[in-house]
């Protein structure tokens, strides 16, 4: 099955590729705001994933961003993303990746992140280790916080409420080397599972962008917890040293008041 998965996502990498940097002309809409945003191209990779599931495992369930969940109640369930990332894809940053985990009975066994645009293949599958194109991965042997590089994200509402991280990222900032804004949840999960980032948490995400990457930062020996249960998903994950010392930093509650600037 990971060979199908790994398959299914470069066939919508290709097609991906074939609007990024406007090799071909898309269309680009709103969904909730200016902040969240929906391609021609996240469109057409869905419509292949599915297609290609239903060719091949025709009695399994879908859950993808763009069309929601489909043929329910079965053992196994594909989580897609066919994009995670837009905004830098749109953009023409090349951070952004077809994301695609299958769950057996409610539980991830297989996950791939494929990012097309740098040549990078995840995957993993359940008690059997991550890997990077074929070569196994290990989360950071960092132990210290003030020596790692962390990244964040903001979610799509941020302007509307003050509960959109900004009181973490001022509390982490000055304990850590520094903090990047990837622009992917996938892209953030996966670069702390190869140990190219110490850490990652971020608020209000849903499960078709950490289904995938959540199995291989655990497969990479990394910790992943969901550390809030009003914002959607909220996600930590990190190596077990810096995990235990960045999760009590995050808020764990909904903020209320605008984080003070000094």
């Amino acid at each position: 099955m990971i060979d199908d998965i790994i398959r299914c996502a470069r066939g919508a990498g290709e097609i991906a590729m074939s609007y990024f940097r406007g090799h071909r002309k898309m269309d680009i809409h709103n969904k909730l705001n200016d902040s969240d945003i929906v391609t021609t191209a996240d469109k057409e990779c869905e419509t292949y994933i599915k297609s290609f599931i239903r060719d091949h495992y025709p009695s399994h369930s879908i859950l993808s961003e763009e069309s929601g969940e489909t043929e329910c109640g079965h053992d196994y369930r594909w989580v897609v993303d066919p994009i995670d990332g837009t905004s830098n894809f749109s953009a023409g940053l090349p951070l952004w990746a077809i994301s695609i985990g299958v769950e057996h009975r409610g539980q991830t066994e297989y996950g791939v992140v494929y990012l097309p645009a740098t040549g990078e293949m995840f995957h993993a599958v359940r008690w059997h280790g991550a890997f990077l194109n074929g070569a196994d991965i290990h989360v950071s042997s960092q132990a210290k916080l003030s020596r790692s590089l962390i990244s964040t994200g903001f979610p799509v509402d941020k302007a509307v409420t003050v509960d959109n991280n900004l009181d973490n990222f001022i509390r982490v900032l000055p304990l850590v080397r520094d903090i990047r804004r990837l622009g992917s949840a996938s892209v953030d999960m996966c670069y702390t599972a190869a140990g190219f980032l110490e850490g990652y948490w971020e608020l209000n995400l849903h499960e078709w962008d950490v289904n995938a990457a959540a199995l291989i930062v655990t497969e990479a020996g990394g910790v992943y917890t969901r550390f809030r249960e009003d914002r959607n998903i909220s996600v930590v994950c990190a190596p077990p040293a810096i995990h235990t010392q960045l999760l009590p930093l995050l808020n764990q509650e909904a903020a209320t008041t605008a984080p003070t600037f000094q």
